[in-house]
């Protein structure tokens, strides 16, 4: 048997359950009007005989639709649909009245009626009144599960993206590495110096309470703050003796060529700055741009005190390395000359203990790990 248009139609709009619909008139033969006819629609349908009872059957009950007269013996139609859109903001509410004055429809509209049915009406005007506010209130709903389901999709596609950047980000450190370590062999004097001075930075930085991402960029200048000595010459750069003045002008070309080499590289292009600005002093008497004071990125001014502390506490072939002690006593007589004296204030504060913990994991039973993972998974110090 076919299906005619208008049946179709209602399969289509009405959910698989029947809508459930109620009716509020004080009028008993209307409200039975109303509701016979609802039914031979196939909706579920519940009679209520004023205001007062409709609101309590709305609040323990779920209904697709409401038809309730405006003006009833109990009260007033617009209070319930008030109250209807203050519980239920996507329940559709027809008002039903047989006053013939287009304010009262317009109030009812302004106060978030869906429609408004006028006494006396043909059933044909209600059952296609009642149809468009269901389809109505389904498109209201299919709109509201999208978007939840929408906020669900990219929620995690986020986390999907969040992940692929931890990893690209992690696939980046291990390329770091391999570059340091390429550096530590052509320059075999300073082996494991740039982890160590690494781990030292990101150590000092979080006790200086600057920001997580921020300690990330500062960690990749340190590590490659002597990446620019991949194009020194190799007889200036293993020279045994002192440097000519000349070699020490091309020596010291090495943070500028670092900074050219880090630059091109957005990944790495903050870091560069603390790359080029790494032999700058507090007092303006450093390279090579002679800056002085917080004109020196933040990131340069923690790794100068790393790298004094590094330099100190390693063999040199000179000289034998000496203690965390004397690194302290030589960083606090360089305060405000060399070093930042507000991030010498901080490391001050810092115990020994901590310095000599850090060198055993980055040269002991850590030494398979990546730089960046031992320090992002420790719990240092904090201001």
């Amino acid at each position: 048997m076919e299906l005619s248009a208008d049946a179709d139609m209602r399969a289509v709009a009405r959910p698989q359950r029947p809508a459930r619909i109620l009716v509020v008139d004080d009028e008993t033969h209307v409200r039975s009007m109303i509701g016979a006819t609802l039914e031979r629609q196939g909706y579920d349908v519940q009679l209520a005989s004023n205001g007062h009872e409709a609101a309590a059957i709305v609040e323990g009950n779920a209904f697709d639709l409401v038809l309730t007269d405006i003006v009833m013996q109990d009260g007033n139609g617009i209070a319930l649909l008030e109250r209807i859109r203050a519980q239920q903001p996507h329940l559709p509410v027809i008002m039903v009245t047989a006053i013939h004055d287009i304010g009262v429809a317009i109030d009812a509209m302004r106060r978030g009626a869906y429609d408004y049915l006028l006494k006396p009406f043909e059933r044909e005007h209600l059952v296609a009144t009642v149809l468009r506010a269901l389809e109505h209130r389904q498109a209201l709903q299919e709109s509201h599960n999208y978007q939840q389901n929408l906020e669900q999709v990219v929620q995690a596609r986020t986390e999907m993206l969040r992940q692929a950047m931890e990893d690209l980000e992690h696939s980046y450190d291990i390329t770091l590495e391999a570059l340091g370590d390429a550096l530590d062999l052509k320059d075999s004097e300073t082996e494991g110096h740039s982890k160590r001075v690494t781990a030292y930075t990101i150590a000092l930085a979080r006790a200086m309470g600057i920001p997580p991402g921020q300690i990330k960029i500062i960690a990749r200048g340190a590590f490659l703050h002597d990446i620019g000595k991949m194009a020194i010459p190799d007889d200036i750069l293993q020279k045994p003796g002192a440097l000519s003045a000349e070699e020490q002008r091309i020596m010291r070309e090495h943070c500028t060529l670092g900074n050219n080499i880090l630059r091109k590289i957005p990944f790495l292009n903050e870091a560069a700055a603390i790359v080029f600005a790494h032999q700058e002093h507090f007092d303006g008497s450093g390279y090579p741009s002679g800056l002085r004071g917080v004109e020196i990125p933040v990131g340069a001014r923690i790794f100068a005190v790393a790298d004094t502390l590094d330099a100190i506490t390693s063999d040199r072939p000179y000289r034998a390395a000496r203690s965390f002690d004397v690194a302290r006593q030589e960083v606090l007589r360089c305060s405000g000359t060399q070093f930042d004296p507000a991030v010498v204030e901080v490391f001050l504060k810092i115990p020994n203990e901590l310095w000599n913990e850090l060198r055993s994991e980055i040269t002991g039973q850590y030494k398979r790990f990546s730089t960046f993972d031992i320090a992002n998974d420790r719990h240092l110090p904090t201001r």
